[in-house]
């Protein structure tokens, strides 16, 4: 007889599921008979998982219900408007559900092999290893979402690093921060354009523009430190590293970049091509095309073993997230009919400089503030994404997806509610504040660096 643990986690894991589902069918069917299915599966899931929450999450969570409640409840809303407002945020569960799935055949031993020889023979330079490191932490991060922290950070610290091990930790949590600005298999994205009622490929070349930009800035927060650890390190020996059999320079595993290649433009072609929200093409490709990649490497075991760790480690350690997400959801649809959408740009239009500076300035702000005192980016972004007209601030809506996402962006490395910030100072032994402290000035320039970069494309985005 199973152990009343068990059933409890064995239902969290069905009505997870069941919300993924639902809200599946829900888009291929568009049965509005299915909305308050949804919308009690999602008051089901949080009410399950809300006693395993702790500390702000916990709290956080239960103000967003609470205060939702009280909004709802004052403004006389009937059933459906509780429904809808529940399910706002289920296309980020149904993301979490699938995406991480595409993270399977990067884990190949040949891939992880091949990555680890190309580090010990092409990133000698102080330089050169703080940028490839950003550089594969936002490639790999893209598919592997917090994963690739501890892929890259075992590449990284296979050997001593003498000097280089906060700049490297900066490295790949910037790294992190550049994945968030274009990945289409992170909540952020899913977020945003799904709001926003836009193409992810709409907005991509800005975002990629921005993630380039993100990989100078933080080369030139931290030049002094990589110059001075530069200047103090001893000459490498004078070796050759060729093997038997083996090119003197290790190359990136073409395989690998193949796959990585070939998903984002499966993505893009299919966006192209079939009329369905970008979720469900994301959650059909993460289920099929994995799986024939590891079916013609003849890595069937990866894949099982991969599957069974997506269903048994990465979702259950996903449940944090799940709750406040969908809490956060619905607080965000319990103040949409309060006015906040029209009071923004009323008070901003009564400072004496142009909306979209003060409206850009404003957001950067509000979600990096919040951000630095530990409030997830998603609860400020879900209520600007779902309250504000962009029209109103005298924006489009692509305009308003690259400031939302570079303001997310930029947040994370400086939070310390972060899951990266709380994962590499437990690998570094430091508390998640000293992890983050490095990265306040690059967050600053971000910021900077995102309102001229708006500004500058502002009329290409129009």
């Amino acid at each position: 007889m199973a152990s009343p643990v068990k059933i409890k986690a064995a239902m969290e894991k069905i009505i997870i599921s069941g919300v993924a589902a639902v809200y599946i069918v829900q888009q291929l069917t568009h049965w509005d008979l299915l909305a308050p299915l949804l919308g009690s599966l999602v008051f089901i899931a949080i009410a399950l998982l809300l006693p395993k929450l702790k500390g702000m999450t916990l709290w956080l969570t239960a103000a967003f219900i609470v205060v939702g409640a009280s909004f709802m409840l004052l403004r006389g809303a009937d059933a459906r408007d509780w429904f809808e407002a529940a399910g706002i945020n289920v296309t980020i569960v149904t993301l979490f559900f699938f995406a991480p799935l595409f993270g399977i055949p990067v884990r190949l031993p040949s891939y992880a092999d091949a990555l680890k020889r190309f580090y010990e023979l092409n990133l000698r330079s102080k330089n050169a290893l703080f940028a490839g490191t950003q550089l594969l932490t936002q490639i790999m991060g893209v598919f592997i979402n917090v994963g690739s922290i501890p892929v890259v950070y075992q590449m990284v610290f296979v050997k001593p690093q003498p000097g280089m091990s906060q700049l490297l930790a900066n490295a790949m949590n910037r790294g992190f921060a550049g994945a968030i600005f274009w990945s289409p298999y992170f909540a952020a994205m899913t977020l945003v354009t799904s709001s926003l009622g836009l193409a992810w490929s709409s907005i991509l070349p800005y975002m990629l523009g921005l993630a380039v930009l993100s990989l100078l800035v933080s080369w030139m927060v931290d030049f002094r430190e990589l110059r001075q650890v530069q200047a103090e390190a001893e000459p490498p020996p004078q070796q050759s590293v060729e093997r038997e059999g083996e090119p003197e320079k290790g190359a990136f595993p073409l395989g690998l970049g193949i796959y990585l290649t070939a998903a984002i433009a499966v993505i893009l072609m299919l966006e192209r091509t079939v009329s369905l929200p970008m979720v469900l093409l994301i959650c059909m490709t993460a289920v099929v095309y994995p799986l024939i990649w590891c079916f013609f490497k003849k890595e069937m075991a990866v894949y099982r073993q991969g599957l069974n760790n997506h269903l048994t480690v990465t979702l259950p350690a996903l449940q944090k997230e799940i709750t406040l997400f969908l809490a956060a959801g619905f607080f965000s649809g319990s103040i949409g009919a309060t006015g906040f959408g029209s009071a923004v740009p009323a008070l901003l239009e009564q400072i004496p400089l142009p909306i979209v500076f003060t409206f850009s300035l404003f957001t950067v702000a509000l979600i990096a503030g919040t951000s630095l005192i530990g409030l997830h980016p998603i609860v400020l972004v879900t209520i600007l994404a779902g309250g504000i007209d962009p029209l109103s601030v005298h924006i489009s809506p692509e305009y308003f997806a690259v400031l939302l996402l570079g303001s997310w962006g930029l947040s994370n490395p400086i939070s310390p509610a972060s899951a990266v910030n709380n994962l590499l100072a437990g690998l570094l032994k430091k508390t998640v504040f000293e992890e983050a402290a490095p990265n306040y000035k690059f967050a600053g320039w971000m910021a900077a660096v995102l309102i001229i970069y708006l500004l500058i494309i502002s009329d290409l985005v129009s």
